[in-house]
C-alpha cells in the first residue's frame, strides 16, 4: 500500500439524516455506517451545519437527542470561516446530497439527478433558486462527482461539461432486510394496516407529478371491477410538491375502496409490507436510480416501472416496461402483472438476480475507492 494511501482522511457531509430517511437520507446513513469499517480509511468525521456529530445514529431520533449530539462553533463569522478552512484541510470531503461547503479540500458530491434542471415546474420555488445559485459552483469546486447510475451519469457529464474521467456511476444498494417472505412472517406488519398477504399491489413513492401517481391512479380505476376490488392499491409515501388535485383523487378512491395511502411508514415495517404485496408499480417519469423498484425484486415481488429514465438500466430487463402516459397500455400491464402467472414466476427469479447485484457493500467499497484515487492524486 502507498504511504499516501494509508492516511486518508475523510469528512463526510450528514445532512441528508432524519428520523424519516427519505432515498438520499438512506444513502447517506449506509456510508456513514459502511465507510467506518474501511481498513484504508484512517479516520472518518461526520459533518452537519457547521456542527461536528459525534455519532450520526443520534439524527435518525428525535430532535431532544440530536440537540445532545452537536459540537456547534460559538465564534464570530471570521473565525468560524478560518476554523472550518483548517479543519477541512487534509481531508477528502463528500457532500452526498449535492453541495459542498465552501472551504471543504479535495470534495466528491454525488449528483443523484437533475430533476431540479430538467422538471424545475415539479419542484418548490426556493429549491430550484437554491440549485441555480449553488450546484455550479460545487460542481467546480469538486474532484469527483459521483452519480447513482449511467444514466444520470451521462445528463451529468452533458449538462456541466465534466470530462467522463471526473464523473463516476456508483450504483445503490438494497438492505439485506428485502427478501421474500411468507405470509406468517409478514402476518404482525401486515395486520397493522389491515393488509392480506398477496392481495394488494403496491407504490412506494412521493406523491408528486414526475412520480406519476396521477397515472397510476387512472390506470388502476380502469381495471375490470372485480380485480380492482380483489387487489386494491396501497400507496406509500408523503405528499410532495404540487399534490392538491391528487389528494382529492386518492380520496376518491379510497371512498371507493380500491386504493388505500398509508402515509409514512416506519422503515422496519417496509420490508415485510414489500414482501406481501402481489405487485410492485413505479411510473415514475424520471429517477436517478429508482431503488423502491429494486427493493421490490429482492423482496421476491414482480415489477411494473416506466419505460422512460435510468429505469430501463437499473432494472436490467427483469421489470415490465410501460409508457405511464398510456393509460390503456398501462392498465394491460397491471392486469398482467396481477393475473399473468408464467410472466410473473419469470418476472420473480429474473427479479431476485438483477436484485441481488444491488448491495450497499458494493457502494460503500466502489466510493472508497473513488477516496483513494483522489487521496494518491492530491498534491
Amino acid at each position: 500500500m502507498d504511504v499516501r494511501e494509508s492516511y486518508l482522511k475523510l469528512i463526510l457531509s450528514v445532512d441528508a439524516l432524519s428520523p424519516s430517511l427519505s432515498g438520499i437520507g438512506r444513502y447517506t446513513w449506509e456510508l456513514a455506517k459502511g465507510l467506518k469499517s474501511d481498513a484504508t480509511i484512517k479516520q472518518v468525521k461526520f459533518y452537519r451545519a457547521e456542527s461536528w456529530i459525534n455519532d450520526p445514529a443520534i439524527l435518525l431520533l428525535d430532535s431532544a437527542a440530536q440537540a445532545k449530539n452537536k459540537r456547534r462553533l460559538k465564534y464570530p463569522r471570521w473565525a468560524k470561516d478560518l476554523y472550518w478552512q483548517q479543519a477541512f484541510r487534509g481531508h477528502i470531503f463528500h457532500a452526498p446530497n449535492y453541495f459542498l461547503p465552501t472551504f471543504a479540500e479535495n470534495g466528491v458530491i454525488t449528483v443523484h439527478d437533475l430533476s431540479v434542471f430538467k422538471f424545475p415546474k415539479t419542484h418548490p420555488v426556493e429549491r430550484v433558486r437554491h440549485f441555480e445559485r449553488e450546484f455550479t459552483k460545487s460542481v467546480m469546486q469538486a474532484r469527483h462527482v459521483i452519480t447513482d447510475s449511467i444514466t444520470t451519469r451521462d445528463e451529468v457529464i452533458l449538462f456541466t461539461g465534466l470530462p467522463k474521467t471526473q464523473v463516476t456511476a456508483v450504483p445503490l444498494g438494497v438492505s439485506a432486510s428485502y427478501k421474500p417472505r411468507s405470509a406468517q412472517e409478514t402476518l404482525p406488519t401486515l395486520s397493522k394496516y389491515n393488509l392480506n398477504y398477496g392481495s394488494y399491489g403496491l407504490c412506494v413513492s412521493t406523491l408528486e407529478p414526475r412520480k406519476k401517481i396521477k397515472n397510476l391512479l387512472m390506470a388502476w380505476q380502469q381495471l375490470p371491477v372485480k380485480l380492482r376490488s380483489a387487489f386494491p392499491l396501497i400507496l406509500i409515501g408523503g405528499f410532495g410538491w404540487l399534490c392538491e388535485s391528487l389528494k382529492t383523487e386518492i380520496e376518491l378512491g379510497e371512498a371507493k375502496g380500491w386504493v388505500k395511502h398509508l402515509g409514512f411508514v416506519p422503515e422496519s415495517d417496509l420490508p415485510l409490507i414489500y414482501a406481501g404485496a402481489k405487485l410492485f408499480v413505479y411510473p415514475s417519469s424520471y429517477e436517478g436510480f429508482g431503488l423502491p423498484p429494486i427493493e421490490a425484486m429482492a423482496a421476491g415481488v414482480p415489477v411494473v416501472v416506466s419505460n422512460q429514465s435510468c429505469l430501463p438500466e437499473v432494472t436490467q430487463g427483469a421489470a415490465l416496461m410501460v409508457n405511464p402516459e398510456d393509460v390503456a397500455c398501462f392498465t394491460l400491464a397491471i392486469q398482467q402483472g396481477l393475473t399473468d402467472t408464467c410472466w410473473r414466476e419469470k418476472s420473480i427469479s429474473n427479479g431476485l438476480t438483477v436484485a441481488s447485484k444491488y448491495t450497499w457493500k458494493r457502494c460503500v467499497d466502489e466510493t472508497a475507492s473513488i477516496y483513494r484515487q483522489i487521496n494518491m492524486s492530491k498534491n
